[in-house]
């Protein structure tokens, strides 16, 4: 085994002086290259048709206007997503990392994780939640149809607070699991922290809330999605952060094709906070409908959905 010591060994690796940035230069003369700079020869826009609800049945989903929109390619719906056969992106909540705190049921159940379909059917459950893909030949084009989607609902009953969920009259956000506890999870020496309690001579209490919030990066989430019928493949363009490894397996995982036939682009990312590291439905639904159209499919989010369909976060 050996030691670096030498103050000339170690400054070349980087360790014990500044680094200095290489990309200020490109970045300030514009020459940056996010998501959103992304198009391709030939490429139509998508707009998403989104709950305004926390909690309704979709009693029914009229797209005849909306296709009858000028520049309109397709409407597609939860039902053209299950008759092709897209399944729930995949999460996996509980830690892989060993030295990470244990996450498990205390009563040795497993987790109830909820499907997450990239397209609702039936019911939705959260603002925001993606009802219908409108593809079309410009976004003006695409956002007019949008409107003209008529979504018939049946409001249901919602709470806002976590702890009101715990009632047992609460509402059921998934009525086949029973429940609206999803983890029920204790990490330490139990007998530790009762004795350390015991000892000491002042206890307080605390109760507190945690309030949701967002990212709010600067660069928007975006994405290009393309088919090549040949080689059967998909890419799909984005602002991945850290996360391409994972978005590639999720999207395949999605559209029910081997790791190998997805590939995840990742270029600049303005803003990164976490969120962009998981796979959001966007993502798996450019590269579907791509090869609905036979065309590259673009999706630009906005700040509203932004706020309503970023992953979100507590801090």
């Amino acid at each position: 085994m050996s030691f670096l010591t030498s103050r000339d060994q170690v400054a070349p690796q980087g360790i014990g002086k500044p680094v200095r940035r290489r990309e200020d230069a490109r970045l300030l003369t514009g020459g940056g290259r996010f998501a959103d700079d992304m198009s391709l020869p030939g490429q139509t826009y998508v707009v998403i048709v989104r709950s305004p609800h926390a909690h309704a049945r979709i009693a029914s989903i009229d797209t005849g206007p909306a296709e009858q929109m000028p520049g309109v390619i397709t409407v597609l719906t939860g039902s053209d997503a299950e008759g092709d056969g897209l399944q729930p992106i995949p999460h996996s909540p509980v830690p892989a990392n060993p030295h990470e705190v244990p996450f498990k049921s205390r009563d040795g159940s497993p987790f109830f994780v909820a499907p997450h379909p990239v397209l609702v059917v039936g019911k939705v459950r959260h603002v925001g939640e993606a009802i219908t893909v409108v593809v079309a030949e410009t976004m003006s084009q695409a956002t007019d149809a949008a409107e003209r989607v008529e979504v018939q609902y049946e409001p249901l009953p919602v709470v806002t607070r976590s702890t009101d969920a715990l009632a047992p009259e609460a509402p059921l956000v998934w009525e086949e699991h029973g429940a609206n506890v999803c983890a029920d999870s204790e990490a330490g020496d139990q007998e530790a922290t009762d004795a350390a309690f015991a000892r000491a001579t002042h206890v307080v209490r605390l109760e507190t809330a945690i309030n949701r919030v967002t990212g709010v990066p600067m660069e928007l989430r975006a994405a290009v999605g393309v088919y090549d019928p040949d080689a059967q493949r998909y890419t799909v363009y984005t602002s991945a952060g850290g996360g391409v490894v994972r978005q590639r397996a999720d999207i395949a995982a999605v559209l029910g094709v081997p790791t190998t036939a997805v590939r995840v682009v990742s270029g600049d990312v303005g803003g990164n906070f976490g969120i962009r590291n998981s796979t959001c439905p966007e993502f798996a639904l450019v590269a579907w409908a791509a090869r609905r159209v036979g065309r590259p499919v673009k999706w630009i989010c906005d700040r509203r959905d932004a706020f309503v369909t970023d992953f979100h976060g507590a801090t």
